[in-house]
């Protein structure tokens, strides 16, 4: 197919969707200790703030990318953004704890049909472009991390000088501008004939939710109190329903022949146990900063600006190279070594520490780790895919990601608050409790790098017309 000459102004856009669904998880960083004082959060609810907008996100990007494919790519982009800006009004004017998170639960509607839709254009506007493809996905890869740098640099700015709230009144023109430009920049790619499986969305949704709940809850229960238990157990059995479901429904939501893919599932599996190190650290490493250095809403954004900056520009200029070189599964093994590293450097925190010894050394490493991982993880996930399943393929990995981010926060905060986290006011118990999350991560991410590096391959290159086709 002929290139699209406005491909590269259609990536910008898509680019900066990728942007701001990251940003939306980094800028609300700053903000939780002013929104924890002002809406009633408990330390183990608090949380939430995070959680419902990934469990959102993570449990209905497979129903989003069925979507691209149903009603086109560029439709459901642009519902996304409408819903997204929706759910970012309900948050800012929240006057209490339920309001807030119901707001960013529909922020994780809205990004779920953003995310997939994103990938489905990008693999449409690049699909016959081999050459370029590789440093389009690089592109939209070092989004993320510029989404986070800006996210963590905004949200202490504007908690500072102006409040909380004001870090989701920012989406509005941005998501009104975005909306504006989608006609005129980005493809119409045409939607397919086919049903929509809601059944499957609702139950796996419902068991990630369940799951992260009784997970949060399990600390106050008791892990061997009959709630935890019968919680754990139903949305275990809710998660095998929908992994039976696909396999009789005719038009599933996750067609499980996609699995054949060559290291889609070693890497999904790489990419969960990224999040559930990498989300407790940046989650835990801001509360540190702020509730036991002392830090104020702008210093504690500025705190974090050289790790983020550092994974952008890695991810930018250097991850691509590396990826040409030395292949993604070495990246990702070394990676997750790395990252593991760097949470051992901030578990040696101290209570009376300081940011140059106890916070920059180690935010830095576990940088470097982040940017190995990311970007390979995501190629060696959908590269053996087709072109017209990259939508799917990306739901997918965009999924495990999300999914192993909610899990990984909620088993930590409960480490943490075992050991001390929810006692504010005493810096000792603060971060012994920090402390002992940022250890818990650090071996999440050392059995991800062992288990990368036993199932990950080096696959042969397959030709377009060879990979894998996904039943419809």
């Amino acid at each position: 197919m002929s290139a699209d000459p406005r491909r590269w102004w259609a990536l910008s856009v898509l680019a900066a969707a990728q942007f701001m669904v990251i940003m939306d998880t980094s800028i609300i960083a700053v903000a939780l200790p002013d929104m924890q004082r002002d809406l009633g959060f408990s330390p183990q609810g608090l949380q939430w703030v995070f959680n419902a907008y990934v469990v959102a996100f993570g449990g209905l990007l497979l129903l989003g990318g069925r979507l691209a494919d149903l009603w086109g790519a560029r439709r459901v982009f642009a519902t996304g953004w409408a819903i997204l800006v929706l759910g970012s009004v309900l948050a800012a004017v929240a006057g209490d704890a339920a309001t807030e998170v119901a707001g960013r639960a529909v922020q994780g509607v809205g990004a779920a049909l953003i995310a997939p839709a994103a990938m489905t254009l990008l693999m449409f506007l690049f699909a016959g472009q081999p050459a370029e493809l590789p440093r389009a996905l690089a592109f939209y890869g070092a989004a993320a991390p510029a989404g986070g740098t800006a996210g963590v640099f905004m949200g202490g700015a504007v908690t500072e000088w102006l409040s909380w709230p004001w870090v989701f009144v920012i989406y509005l023109p941005i998501g009104l501008l975005t909306l504006a430009l989608t006609p005129t920049t980005l493809p119409r790619v045409p939607g397919r004939r086919g049903s929509l499986d809601l059944a499957g969305a609702v139950v796996v949704t419902g068991g990630l939710a369940l799951a992260v709940y009784a997970i949060v809850r399990a600390p106050e229960r008791g892990w061997s109190s009959p709630e935890t238990v019968a919680q754990l157990a139903t949305a275990v059995v809710l998660l095998l329903g929908f992994v039976g479901w696909q396999r009789v429904v005719r038009s599933p939501l996750m067609p499980l022949s996609v699995w054949r893919t060559p290291n889609l599932a070693a890497a999904n599996l790489a990419m969960a146990l990224l999040g559930a190190a990498w989300i407790p650290m940046w989650y835990f490493l801001n509360l540190y900063i702020q509730q036991v250095l002392g830090f104020g809403a702008f210093a504690s954004g500025a705190a974090l600006l050289p790790m983020t900056a550092l994974m952008m520009v890695l991810m930018v200029a250097v991850t691509g190279r590396l990826i040409a070189r030395f292949g993604t599964r070495p990246l990702i093994v070394v990676g997750l070594v790395v990252l593991a590293a760097g949470l051992g450097l901030l578990a040696s925190a101290d209570p009376d520490g300081s940011f140059a010894v106890d916070v920059l050394p180690g935010s830095l490493v576990a940088a470097v780790g982040m940017s190995l991982v990311f970007i390979p993880a995501t190629m060696a996930a959908i590269g053996a895919v087709a072109p017209e399943m990259g939508g799917l393929a990306s739901g997918i990995v965009n999924t495990t990601y999300q999914v192993g981010s909610a899990l990984g926060l909620a088993a930590m905060t409960a480490v943490a608050t075992s050991r001390g986290a929810d006692r504010l006011g005493d810096p000792g118990a603060l971060t012994e409790g920090f402390s002992a999350a940022f250890v818990g991560a650090a071996v999440v991410a050392l059995v991800g790098a062992v288990l990368a590096a036993v199932t990950l391959r080096r696959p042969a290159p397959v030709p377009a017309a060879d990979r894998v086709p996904v039943d419809a």
